[in-house]
């Protein structure tokens, strides 16, 4: 896993601003093969991290544990991070703690999905 220890200065977190965006749209370009809403907004990534070597370190989660798309949900996040313009390396870290559930659906999601995000 890369560093995730390193400081970032402020000039360095503006610098990697762009990236950051880059690499949330690559996200939302994966979908949750049972919900049709990408696993950004599904709430499934954890943490999202880029050092200044531009390493990605991802830490998510699937809706279960027992997700019969795992591997193939995960190569496709790696492709997708990894072929975003200025990445130079993207490592995934699988967790189920906390345990997924709705409350971590954006607004977004929560629309998609026919609920009103104002009552959940």
């Amino acid at each position: 896993m890369p560093e995730t220890s390193e400081i970032l200065t402020p000039e360095d977190v503006k610098e990697l601003a762009p990236l950051y965006d880059a690499v949330i749209l690559a996200l939302k370009q994966v979908y949750d093969p049972e919900i049709p809403v990408n696993i950004y907004d599904l709430g499934l990534v954890y943490e999202l991290n880029i050092n200044k070597a531009h390493e990605v370190s991802i830490i998510m989660t699937f809706t279960a544990p027992n997700c019969p798309m795992a591997d193939e949900v995960i190569a496709e996040v790696q492709h997708n991070v990894e072929i975003t313009p200025g990445v130079t390396k993207c490592t995934i870290e699988l967790t189920f703690d906390p345990v997924w559930d709705q409350s971590m659906l954006s607004d977004e999601a929560r629309v998609a999905l026919g609920m009103d995000p104002e009552f959940e």
